[in-house]
């Protein structure tokens, strides 16, 4: 599948400063597995850019070469203005990284945590007081600073990780899955620090596993797919790229047998006049067609007719969990067949 880009920029606008330049970035294992397939992207300054994709598809393994803890074994990058070959010392002291596993000592207090992280990033010492001060009040643990973090909740946990990965005040914060196993008031608690930091002025980069959370914060977003980029635009410019309406169903049974004979009346009715996209979810079928809304109610009819038993549906106008599914194929969050989970591969 090649990329799409449905970016468009007014004559009037003045060009940013690139903050991320990859130009077609290849990352392969020593197994021969081919993680990331000469990716290309670019993030201006300022921007809150979102990088989704299937579990397996490439997103971990791009921001670690992105942040030079893996070298590609292709293309370039430059941060910050920071080439990655020959400057990783000053490129990673111009970011902020928060990785999916936690980076704080959990047997240090808050305060040590942010201590530490601002003695590693060089923060002078007369400013180190007030920054940790400012720091634990921005993400609301300023009431427990001096208590183990081990005693934490694994949202005040994450809360924390951004409190050190932005000690230095840096342009550019890379996150990686920053909210995944956390409950939905702790993923609303960090959305608000991250909003804040990128009203700031601050450059964020995130990978995440919630759409939603893609098209609440992001001003642009890019689909990664089996390693190369596959789509690219805003949230609103990716859901009219859909085309059409999306009708959901739900099965009483959806058993893998089921749903593959379910999709193939559907396929075989003709009511979709050939165009359309028809996927598998976990719980029946995602019909993405101009039609949706004018023969939902005949292909409920044409499974039932089937022995198909439906046990609801809905027509909506597609949000980015369609547009995920339409282009990857698997829901989001979903594991790519095949990903290599010893090596880690495409994480």
């Amino acid at each position: 599948m090649q990329p799409v880009s449905a970016t468009t920029s007014s004559p009037a606008e003045t060009p940013r400063r690139a903050a991320i330049r990859a130009d077609g970035v290849s990352v392969t294992y020593a197994s021969g597995t081919e993680a990331v397939k000469n990716v290309s992207l670019t993030v201006p300054e300022g921007e809150f850019f979102g990088f989704l994709g299937p579990n397996g598809a490439g997103k971990t393994t791009t921001i670690k070469a992105l942040v030079t803890l893996l070298d590609p074994t292709g293309g370039a990058v430059t941060v910050n203005g920071f080439d990655a070959r020959r400057d990783r010392r000053a490129l990673r002291g111009s970011i902020g990284y928060m990785a999916q596993e936690t980076s704080i000592d959990l047997e240090l207090t808050a305060r040590e945590n942010v201590r530490f992280a601002c003695e590693a990033y060089g923060v002078p010492r007369g400013e180190r007081t007030a920054r940790i001060d400012d720091l634990l009040a921005l993400v609301d643990l300023a009431d427990v600073a001096d208590d183990q973090a081990k005693t934490y909740s694994g949202g005040m946990k994450k809360r924390l990780d951004v409190a050190t990965a932005l000690v230095h005040r840096p342009p550019l914060v890379f996150l990686d899955e920053p909210t995944t196993g956390l409950d939905p008031k702790a993923r609303n608690r960090l959305w608000e620090y991250f909003r804040r930091i990128n009203e700031e002025g601050t450059t964020v980069f995130l990978t995440t596993q919630y759409l939603e959370e893609a098209d609440q914060l992001c001003d642009r977003l890019a689909v990664i797919d089996d390693g190369r980029i596959v789509a690219e635009g805003t949230p609103a410019e990716l859901k009219a790229r859909v085309g059409g309406d999306v009708l959901s169903v739900d099965l009483v049974d959806a058993d893998a047998v089921t749903v593959e004979r379910a999709e193939r009346v559907v396929r075989e009715s003709g009511l979709l006049d050939g165009e359309g996209v028809v996927s598998r979810t976990d719980t029946g079928l995602s019909v993405t067609s101009q039609r949706a809304r004018r023969v939902g109610t005949d292909l409920l009819v044409a499974l039932r007719d089937a022995g198909i038993l439906v046990e609801g549906f809905e027509v909506h106008s597609p949000t980015l969990d369609d547009v995920f599914l339409a282009i990857t194929g698997v829901p989001a969050g979903e594991r790519v067949a095949g990903a290599n989970a010893t090596t880690g591969a495409g994480r």
